[in-house]
């Protein structure tokens, strides 16, 4: 199993760099960087605070893949 999730598409959507989505939920860009590339699974605390940026559900960020594929 793996995390998918759409914090790239959605930084593009809101016009963010990864340094100022990096800014606003305390993190490092090297951090946004490897959560888009797939690299880093975040902890629970930083995931909702990435939602609350965006003003999404969970679901609607990060998903949970049971098939292990990651072309989803």
């Amino acid at each position: 199993m793996t995390i998918l999730n759409r914090v790239k598409e959605l930084r593009a959507r809101f016009n963010f760099s990864q340094s100022v989505l990096a800014e606003k939920v305390g993190v490092t860009r090297q951090t946004i960087a490897a959560i888009e590339k797939g690299d880093y699974v975040p902890s629970l605390l930083l995931a909702l605070t990435i939602c609350d940026v965006f003003e999404l559900k969970m679901e609607d960020v990060f998903v949970l893949n049971k098939e292990g594929k990651e072309d989803e």
